[in-house]
């Protein structure tokens, strides 16, 4: 018993030794991991806001197409309501949405990016999501009394993030 208790008390002293090296504390990894998961949701946020924008520019370049070319045209520009003709107008709006449609292939990349990100940083730091992997915990209730006789290196490493 007291061999037990005194090696328990080196795996504690180890363990924190363990958590220095290691780096941040639990609560500044959910920070960081909530951040992330933050900066994904706004990249995705903003490409639905383009795409619902290519969809009014599709709109409007199929309306336009179908009028004369020299019909009189209006477009608000920069706050400004500005007259001009259908073939000026129909031109900008192509290219604004081809330039649209490249910031968008740029978001999802960067969000692609991201999620790789997010995924590794679970990895390393045993991230748990609540709801995911409910079959698992019950498992793993018990592994933590069986990681301290048996000293398993990943106990108290996992992070729960609701």
């Amino acid at each position: 018993m007291a061999t037990n208790s005194s090696s328990t008390g080196s795996k504690t002293s180890s363990s924190g030794g363990g958590g220095k090296q290691s780096g941040p504390s639990a609560e500044q990894v959910v920070a960081t991991f909530q951040r992330m998961r933050q900066e994904q949701r706004n990249m995705a946020s903003k490409a639905a806001e383009l795409e619902m924008d290519i969809n009014e520019h599709s709109l409007v370049i199929d309306t336009l197409k179908e009028v004369d070319p020299s019909r009189k045209c209006f477009r608000l520009v920069g706050g400004v309501l500005v007259e001009r003709t259908v073939k000026e107008v129909l031109p900008a709006l192509e290219n604004n949405k081809e330039q649209i449609s490249k910031v968008i292939e740029t978001i999802n990349t960067q969000m692609q990016a991201k999620g790789r990100e997010l995924t590794e940083y679970r990895e390393r730091y045993n991230i748990r999501l609540v709801g995911e992997g409910e079959g698992d915990t019950q498992g793993q209730s018990a592994a933590p009394s069986g990681n301290s006789e048996g000293g398993g290196s990943k106990s108290g490493a996992g992070v729960l993030v609701s």
